[in-house]
């Protein structure tokens, strides 16, 4: 028996869309809910882009699995349907504190009262939210990294009043799925995989803003110093763009503001989303 028999993704972007197949690859039966059906076709193309990522990762025999994966996901637009038998709900939609906080008391409302919530937020704290849920002995922070088949963490990361029987049976879904389950003894914005990668990124957009260098610069500076894979505006672009504005635009200090102008003059307004679109700070068609 599964941890948990059904889970429900809400939100079907970059990650959103991941972390359902990464749950349906692993043999459990997914709900896929977005706003729209323009969304949810959306999803469709961005889940058939990720099986030929992970058979690519994988090997080509692991495509018969992945391809079977699919049909374990069905799609919703109807936010009260998509809960409405969920033993974990994963919420990844946009990084607003409100915008998550309007969907957890609708989905309180709609799910059975023994569903585990869990938020998907990189940058918002648990307990920002807990009192949204209905349920905050029942709610937690679980959250993934990009590509996660193979970036394979999942950071968990409960309130004050997560009950430590919850925590653990998320911590064995993460398992249970093929993630490194990271395990936070109390909340710290970011986790602890943000709170190294955001000083980057973000050393990165005031470099760009202040006109020091151009990002591709800064990324080449960053791999051959480093010796890492990617540099913070290569690895802005497989985030998404859309996720950089939200967090920015968010955030209150005069440099993230500007940072968020920046994103929506230059990348947002011309539809520029990141990897998810086909250009970015880069372009990938």
């Amino acid at each position: 028996m599964p941890v948990f028999e059904s889970v429900t993704v809400l939100g079907a972007g970059v990650l959103g869309a991941q972390i359902a197949f990464q749950t349906a690859n692993h043999g459990v039966p997914v709900v896929s809910y977005d706003v729209s059906d323009d969304a949810i076709q959306a999803a469709r193309r961005r889940l058939d882009a990720i099986v030929d990522q992970y058979v690519a990762d994988s090997g080509r025999e692991k495509r018969a699995g992945a391809e079977e994966a699919l049909t374990r996901i069905r799609f919703s637009t109807d936010l009260a349907d998509a809960v409405s038998h969920a033993g974990l709900v994963i919420e990844a939609v946009p990084e607003n504190v409100e915008l998550k906080r309007s969907v957890y008391a609708q989905i309180a409302a709609a799910a059975p009262e023994s569903t585990v919530f869990a938020t998907n937020s990189s940058t918002l704290l648990p307990s920002a939210i807990a009192d949204a849920t209905g349920r905050a002995d029942r709610f937690l922070a679980l959250h993934f990294a990009n590509h996660i088949w193979r970036q394979n963490t999942a950071e968990i990361m409960g309130t004050p009043q997560t009950d430590p029987a919850v925590y653990q049976r998320v911590v064995a879904f993460a398992v249970e799925i093929g993630m490194v389950p990271i395990q936070l003894h109390k909340e710290q914005p970011g986790y602890v995989l943000n709170s190294l990668l955001v000083p980057l990124l973000n050393a990165g957009a005031e470099l760009v803003l202040k006109g020091v260098a151009e990002p591709e610069t800064v990324d080449a500076t960053w791999r051959i110093g480093t010796g890492a894979p990617l540099g913070p505006f290569q690895i802005f672009d497989v985030v998404g763009l859309r996720t950089a504005y939200a967090i920015a635009s968010a955030r209150p200090d005069a440099g993230s503001q500007a940072w968020a102008a920046y994103l929506k003059e230059h990348y947002l307004d011309q539809g520029k989303l990141g990897v998810e679109s086909g250009e970015g700070f880069y372009r990938y068609r």
